[in-house]
């Protein structure tokens, strides 16, 4: 049974794929922005960006070597996230019924 709107078929595919592009694009912001916020800074959109990060910061830091700066760190988060949509987007089309 097909959905008569493609949007409502794939949204198991959407709804992870905007998480994740939303996370990635919180890190840039994160990196851009920790270019001229000090770490300990009060300002809450430094707080923000932080706190919606740093989860994913935790997941990943095990995955790279200790004396890497915290912004390469975050950049290094941007290349797992982008991999992380190639491989759900690879995984949904092998899974996805055939058209033809």
């Amino acid at each position: 049974m097909t959905s008569a709107n493609p949007l409502l078929a794939s949204w198991l595919y959407l709804v992870p794929n905007f998480i994740l592009a939303a996370l990635m694009y919180t890190l840039v912001g994160r990196a851009l922005l920790g270019l001229f916020v000090p770490p300990e800074s009060p300002n809450y959109i430094w707080r923000f960006f932080v706190r919606v990060t740093d989860p994913f910061i935790a997941l990943i830091s095990p995955l790279t070597p200790k004396a890497t700066v915290p912004v390469v760190m975050w950049l290094m988060g941007v290349v797992w996230l982008f991999w992380l949509r190639v491989g759900l987007l690879y995984l949904f089309l092998a899974l996805s019924p055939k058209v033809g």
